[in-house]
């Protein structure tokens, strides 16, 4: 797949694309541990032409010790290329300190759950050189408070998602600097209570920044512009939360433990199974999405997507005109 074009008063001193959450791009999966260099130097090149500077590569639920050996791989390919580096500045760890109930685990495996644990996270960041900058986390654990502030402390980011979280574990949660809501909408069940659920509840908190996926898939297009309409502007980011079929052509890929199929319809699914496991968005068609389903702008939705998400998650973006040229796009 080809990136889409720019915006039609784009320029190549207009910086590039961030996305926090990339579980996999170009074909590459990257829950697997067989992953190879050359496969990753393919996904930042895949990643350049679909105008992104720099993504967050996102680890799913797993054991502890698997998703260890997992982050010394990439860190790894960050050594050995200066290209991988610039393109993953840090690690999006989503799991496994999630909720199991059935609906609000997703595509995670429920049964790898668990508390925070504040000596497992020690070796998890060992592993990654210090560059886990993203945890999603459940607050409603218990322990989640303490957990949350020395994380936080540390300097990662902590956002709330695949949580069945009350008001008051929301609260804790913040106090203790949870920052962020991850992929608001999505990581709950169905069917829901109409008023009493976590979706309205973290709508409701003006502190905390909402991520939405702008595929017209996770959300439909029109119950993603009433949710982004609930937040305040300044407050709203987006993500693709993509996996390997992101970049790639129609067929069969795996995400983690499962194998997907995506159709011409750019829907991920478990074959044979109706309901969605992914998305297949890459993040120049998120920005172009972002701006025909909400009340932002073309420009707006590229400035969210660029300068907004850099500077809320403290990374240095490169100029669409300098990622040109180092790509040689």
């Amino acid at each position: 797949m080809s990136g889409q074009s720019l915006p039609s008063s784009s320029a190549s001193g207009r910086l590039a694309l961030f996305d926090p959450q990339v579980n996999g791009f170009a074909g590459v999966d990257f829950q697997q541990e067989n992953i190879g260099i050359e496969q990753m130097r393919d996904v930042a090149r895949a990643l350049a032409r679909h105008q992104t500077g720099a993504i967050y590569l996102t680890l799913i639920t797993d054991e502890i010790d698997a998703l260890c050996r997992k982050l010394r791989a990439f860190e790894k390919f960050r050594a050995e290329d200066p290209q991988i580096a610039a393109m993953i500045p840090g690690y999006h760890l989503e799991g496994p300190y999630l909720s199991p109930k059935p609906g609000f685990h997703g595509a995670h495996p429920a049964e790898k759950m668990k508390a925070p644990d504040e000596e497992e996270f020690a070796r998890l960041q060992e592993a990654a050189g210090g560059n886990i900058r993203l945890l999603t986390l459940a607050p409603e654990w218990e322990g989640s408070g303490a957990f949350i502030e020395k994380t936080v402390a540390e300097g990662v980011i902590i956002s709330i998602g695949h949580s069945d979280a009350s008001e008051a574990d929301i609260d804790r949660a913040a106090a203790a600097g949870a920052s962020l809501c991850t992929h608001l909408g999505n990581g709950t069940p169905g069917e829901m209570h109409r008023f009493e659920n976590v979706v309205h509840r973290l709508l409701s908190r003006d502190d905390l920044p909402a991520c939405f996926i702008p595929d017209g898939i996770h959300i439909p297009p029109f119950a993603l512009k009433n949710l982004v309409r609930a937040k305040p502007r300044g407050k709203v980011l987006y993500t693709t939360d993509c996996m390997a079929a992101a970049g790639a052509p129609v067929g069969r890929y795996t995400l983690g433990g499962l194998e997907i199929e995506v159709g011409a319809d750019r829907v991920v699914r478990e074959p044979g199974k109706t309901n969605f496991a992914g998305s297949a968005l890459a993040p120049d068609e998120a920005a172009a999405n972002f701006a025909r389903f909400t009340d932002y702008s073309e420009e707006e939705s590229w400035e969210i997507g660029s300068s907004a998400a850099g500077k809320f998650f403290g990374v240095s973006l490169p100029t669409l005109g300098d990622l040109s040229q180092q790509y040689n796009l």
